[in-house]
C-alpha cells in the first residue's frame, strides 16, 4: 500500500511510518520540522521524506499527484505558540484544505484526520464526552483551526475518518505537560502543580488503530482515549511493552 503521512517526523506520524515501513508499505512523507524532529526517522529504502509545508498547494497537489497514494494520514498540525493565530490558521485550515482538496482531486482511497479533544471546549456538558456532545471549539486558536480542518476533511468527499484524541504521550513527545515536568526536573527546577487532570493514551496504541484505520477499518469520527484521567503532573508513563495491545485506550463510534 502507498501511503501519505503529512507531519512525517512528529510524535504520531514517525511512529506511524515505523509501523507501516516495518510491514512493507511505501511511504511518503512531509515535514516542515517546526516541531518534527529529524532523528525522529531513519533513511529507509521505501520512505521518502520531503521538507516543506502543506501551506503550499502546488506543492501538495505535486507530491499527491505523482505519488498518488492509497491512503493519507494527515498528521500535521501548527500548536506550539498559542499566540500565533496566523500560523495556526494557515496549517489547520489552508495546510487541510489543500490536503483535502488534493485528495479528491486525484481520487484517494481514504483519508485520515485527527482532531483535538478541545473541539468540545474547556467546560464540556457531559462526562465523559460523547459524540453527540455539541462542537464549541472557541478557547483557543489551535482548536478553532483544527476543527476547521476537520470539516474541510469531511467536505472533501472523501472517505474519511478523524480521531478526536485525547493527549498522546510517547518516546518522543515533545510537547505537553509531560516533557515539561521532565525538562524542569531534569533541571533540579520546580515545577507549578495544579489540580489539573487529563486523559493520556499511548502513542503506539493510537498507532495500531490507524493502521487498521487505513487498512480500511471504520467510518466517520471516533474517540480515542483511556476513558480515565491521571494527575498533569505525573512525570512518568510506564510503558514496557509497546507492541501488545493496551487495554487503555477505547474507541467510540459514530456514523457520518
Amino acid at each position: 500500500m502507498k501511503v501519505f503521512v503529512t507531519g512525517g517526523s512528529g510524535l504520531v506520524g514517525s511512529t506511524l511510518i515505523d509501523l507501516l515501513l516495518a510491514r512493507g508499505d511505501e511511504v511518503l512523507a512531509i515535514d516542515n520540522f517546526v516541531t518534527g524532529r529529524r532523528d525522529n526517522l531513519q533513511p529507509h529504502a521505501r520512505l521518502r521524506l520531503v521538507e516543506d509545508s502543506i501551506v503550499d498547494k502546488s506543492v501538495v497537489d505535486a507530491l499527491v499527484g505523482d505519488f498518488r497514494p492509497d491512503v493519507v494520514i494527515h498528521t500535521a498540525a501548527s500548536y506550539k505558540d498559542p499566540d500565533d493565530w496566523h500560523s495556526d490558521a494557515m496549517t489547520n485550515c489552508v495546510g487541510s484544505a489543500n490536503i483535502g482538496q488534493a485528495c479528491k482531486t486525484y481520487k484517494v482511497g481514504r483519508l485520515i484526520y485527527f482532531q483535538t479533544a478541545l473541539c468540545y471546549g474547556t467546560k464540556p456538558r457531559e462526562q465523559p464526552i460523547t459524540l453527540n456532545h455539541p462542537i464549541d471549539p472557541v478557547n483557543s486558536s489551535y482548536a478553532i483551526s483544527k476543527t476547521a480542518g476537520e470539516h474541510y476533511m469531511q467536505y472533501s468527499g472523501v472517505d474519511w475518518i478523524t480521531f478526536r484524541l485525547a493527549n498522546v504521550v510517547g518516546p518522543r513527545n515533545v510537547s505537553g505537560p509531560l516533557p515539561i515536568f521532565f525538562d524542569r526536573l531534569s533541571q533540579g527546577k520546580r515545577c507549578f502543580v495544579t489540580e489539573a487532570r487529563r486523559d493520556f493514551v499511548f502513542v503506539h496504541d493510537l498507532a495500531r488503530a490507524v493502521i487498521k484505520a487505513a487498512d480500511g477499518t471504520g467510518s466517520g469520527t471516533y474517540h480515542f482515549s483511556s476513558g480515565r484521567t491521571a494527575p498533569a503532573a505525573a512525570p512518568i508513563i510506564s510503558r514496557p511493552d509497546a507492541t501488545s495491545p493496551s487495554k487503555s485506550s477505547t474507541t467510540r463510534s459514530c456514523g457520518r
